[in-house]
């Protein structure tokens, strides 16, 4: 579902639209538009960071890569990006693996961050992830939110989690839609035997 969302696979049926746009069927350039502000963070912060990289470099690529600002206003960004995820400046030197696993899973965030997108699509971000690590992360994610006014779209399989963090929810089976709704809605009132099962 992520892959389609992201315009890198097809859906066999129906239609996905971002901001009222199909992302079905569009150009390559028109995909990557889309891209710019629709930003993923990985499930591993251990295999999803480029260990060759520093981390400056990393948080910097996607404002090089769409061409954002001169080279000292990318610069000022990623710092200022790094402190909103918790960062230092020392940080940015670093390579990824002399940070923790809950600093690489920041860096993660901060790189999606960086381009200031209207939503943040984190897939499974806190499972790889020690119990005391993950609510750090989902402090870091909450105070982003409330400070940017971001949109996630949250994957996950831990129900807690979603039940904490969601506002509305969709239910999955297969790649199809089962049930979907507010989160206190679907939780204490499902209506589709799958979602039951899950509960």
């Amino acid at each position: 579902a992520l892959r389609t969302l992201l315009g890198l696979e097809h859906p066999d049926a129906g239609t996905l639209l971002v901001d009222g746009e199909s992302v079905v069927g569009r150009s390559a350039d028109a995909v990557r538009g889309i891209r710019r502000h629709l930003q993923l963070v990985y499930q591993n912060p251990f295999t999803s960071l480029d260990p060759s990289w520093r981390v400056g470099a990393i948080v910097r690529e996607p404002l090089d890569r769409y061409r954002v600002g001169a080279p000292r206003e990318r610069a000022a960004r990623v710092a200022e990006t790094l402190a909103a995820v918790g960062l230092t400046r020392a940080h940015a030197g670093r390579r990824p693996a002399e940070l923790s696993g809950g600093q690489r899973q920041r860096v993660a965030i901060a790189r999606a961050l960086v381009l200031e997108p209207d939503v943040i699509v984190l897939d499974e971000p806190t499972s790889a992830l020690d119990v005391s690590v993950q609510a750090d992360i989902l402090e870091v994610l909450l105070k982003l939110q409330v400070e940017r006014g971001l949109t996630y779209l949250f994957v996950s399989h831990d129900l807690a989690l979603v039940r904490q963090i969601a506002d509305t929810v969709s239910v999955l089976r297969s790649g199809r839609v089962v049930e979907s709704g507010a989160v206190e809605r679907v939780f204490s009132d499902p209506h589709d035997d799958y979602t039951k099962s899950l509960l």
